[in-house]
């Protein structure tokens, strides 16, 4: 049956970064070793701990579970019987189906086991900063949804808000990083933008500005400001996305944002400028109503560009 989940070309640089993290972090972590001291290998501890942590489990679902071959986990299981460290019962609806309950013993041989763990995970966070931490952890959520197999279906949680201290900073970053990776626009690009954040900080107006700073599942993926050109029209600037976060329809959900706020303030007008060459950008904008009125070829950022203004009424 062919899978409803897309797949994309992957370049080689990509899987040999991957690998080579994979054998990072089984070294650093200790998987190599004898597992926490014991003579249990990591598939014996990982059974070990649904049993300890589940209420009657059947074998079936500790195998789907941990994508272990049932006849695998049938010896794992047999083990722990003849240590005494596991019990078997039949089930309520369906005798044929065991229940795996872990006994006195069992939960006396997990639990040393369940501290060290604990005691090295903390060991290994310790040599981080506070700061350090946070980074690491947000990291490995944001790994592991990437990489779920439900990450492809589920829905994304998709947050507009205000921003907070730090969000201007990363704004100013992600230009830079986004710009020079894609147009090689220079460091000069980059001081234009963390000018324009320092001004909107700066000069902020309460009812005549605004930003919004998108999120998905937790993590900043855009933005997009309005300010006040005038009594009667509003500016839209610094749109943004980065690049996993496209073709989410995130990008039209800003500028909807930026024209439903002008609006609602009393402009009557937004303008906005743009480079000849942000064809998906321009695409946006002229789904929503913005029309082209003027254009002017110039040198910046290490580019000969053609710089645009468009305006649509509001």
């Amino acid at each position: 049956m062919a899978s409803d989940v897309a797949v994309f070309p992957v370049p080689a640089a990509a899987v040999k970064a991957l690998r080579q993290f994979s054998r990072f972090f089984t070294r650093r972590i200790g998987v190599l070793d004898a597992y926490l001291g014991s003579d249990l290998s990591l598939t014996d501890v990982r059974v070990l701990y649904e049993l300890a942590h589940r209420s009657a489990p059947v074998a079936s679902d500790i195998a789907k579970d941990l994508g272990l071959d049932a006849g695998y986990l049938s010896r794992i299981l047999s083990r722990f019987e003849k240590a005494g460290w596991l019990e078997r019962r039949p089930g309520e609806h369906d005798a044929r189906q065991s229940l795996l309950l872990l006994t006195d013993a069992g939960h006396a041989a997990f639990a040393p086991l369940q501290q060290r763990s604990r005691d090295e995970a903390s060991a290994l966070l310790a040599r981080l900063s506070p700061d350090q931490q946070t980074d690491a952890l947000a990291a490995m959520r944001r790994l592991e949804a990437l990489l779920s197999p439900e990450s492809a279906s589920r829905p994304r949680l998709v947050v507009l808000r205000d921003p907070v201290p730090g969000d201007m900073g990363w704004v100013v970053q992600l230009h830079g990083e986004t710009y020079w990776r894609e147009y090689g626009w220079n460091q000069e690009f980059e001081a234009l933008v963390a000018e324009i954040a320092a001004r909107f900080v700066r000069e902020f107006r309460p009812g005549f500005d605004k930003c919004w700073i998108a999120e998905i599942d937790g993590a900043r993926m855009g933005a997009a400001f309005v300010v006040r050109e005038s009594d009667t029209t509003a500016r839209l600037r610094m749109l943004i996305l980065a690049q996993e976060a496209r073709g989410m329809g995130l990008g039209g959900r800003l500028v909807d944002e930026c024209i439903a706020f002008a609006r609602a303030k009393g402009y009557t007008e937004m303008t906005l400028w743009t480079n000849s060459c942000l064809t998906a950008a321009r695409h946006l904008y002229a789904q929503r109503g913005f029309t082209l009125v003027a254009s002017e070829p110039y040198i910046a950022y290490g580019q000969s560009l053609v710089g645009e203004t468009w305006t649509r009424a509001l």
